[in-house]
């Protein structure tokens, strides 16, 4: 079975520099012990990452920036990194064609320049979409400034990751301080806080209007739809007699135009019913490589409960109709 992971990453210097000058004291210079990635496994593009591919039984990687990228950059410095960033993706790209795609790094305090970049990264370097890493400047995809690089993902026809990134420093406040520096960063983060935050995000989009202004704009939730799923119903039942200018229902906006992946969260009870609520068709796969080891990333889905066609669409099938990607 051939396998096609979504959300993994890459890092350069030039781009960790100039973020790590701009990330709250909160996150500037700590470490998440059971998370944090070697830079040595984040930079490479080469014989050993390919070789943690073949051991993890993955086929294809789609590589993106992580989580801590331009969206906290000065406009000035973000446009030329995530050419730069781009360049030297494709480039990888070019020399393994068969194992790696590309989601491009956009310069979102740019919205204009970012839609550009979105725009050449598709067109000239064949790259297969965007990751965002949630807000930019404490704005949302919900934020009309922002509709460039919507409009230009709807034009291309390719979809936008919707990544996970820290907390405001407000909200680490109020909500994850208090305790152990360790405990607070990991609660705030991939304990709880990233996946809160980027529900948050998706839902102001829907909310916002934006699936109605855009209505074939399709977006990507890792980590299992980052809490959505769960409580979908009551998200439904809530939200949709409040948001009368809405076109649909709430829910509808979250099954038709948004996709989820697992993000390396490999656990039978939350996969089951997401399968549930959203059904196989919109379901694809990922890692989160380095960040997750990924030893079971194929024995989980070689193993789960479901029928052999749909574990065809999610290893790859969807993948591969969504990013536009060779079956062969």
């Amino acid at each position: 079975m051939k396998i096609i992971t979504l959300e993994e990453h890459f890092q350069l210097a030039e781009i960790k520099k100039a973020v790590a000058k701009m990330l709250p004291s909160f996150a500037n210079g700590f470490h998440l012990p059971s998370y944090d990635a070697p830079d040595s496994q984040l930079e490479d593009l080469g014989t050993d990452r390919l070789h943690h591919m073949d051991a993890m039984g993955i086929d294809v990687q789609v590589l993106s920036y992580p989580s801590s990228g331009l969206q906290v950059v000065p406009a000035a410095e973000a446009v030329p990194l995530a050419r730069d960033a781009n360049d030297q993706l494709a480039t990888a790209i070019q020399a393994h064609p068969d194992r790696f795609a590309g989601f491009a790094t956009l310069p979102t305090p740019d919205p204009k320049a970012a839609a550009a970049e979105l725009e050449r990264a598709v067109n000239k370097l064949g790259f297969k979409g965007a990751l965002i890493a949630g807000r930019t400047n404490d704005r949302y995809l919900d934020d009309p400034s922002f509709h460039p690089i919507l409009e230009a993902a709807v034009a291309l026809d390719v979809p936008i990751y919707l990544h996970p990134t820290f907390p405001s420093k407000v909200v680490q406040d109020a909500y994850y301080a208090g305790f152990d520096p360790v405990v607070s960063a990991s609660f705030a983060t991939f304990g709880w806080g990233w996946h809160m935050e980027t529900g948050i995000h998706a839902l102001r989009m829907i909310l916002g209007g934006v699936f109605d202004q855009y209505p074939n704009l399709q977006l990507i939730l890792g980590h299992w739809g980052e809490m959505i799923p769960f409580s979908l119903a009551r998200v439904n039942e809530a939200l949709s007699p409040a948001a009368k200018h809405l076109q649909r229902p709430v829910a509808d906006y979250f099954l038709q135009q948004v996709y989820v992946t697992p993000s390396g969260m490999f656990t039978l009870p939350p996969f089951l019913l997401t399968l549930q609520i959203m059904g196989a068709d919109r379901i694809m796969y990922a890692v989160d490589y380095p960040f997750i080891a990924g030893d079971q990333a194929r024995t989980f889905l070689e193993y789960a409960p479901i029928s052999p066609a749909d574990k065809e669409k999610i290893a790859h099938g969807n993948a591969e109709k969504v990013l536009k990607l060779s079956p062969e």
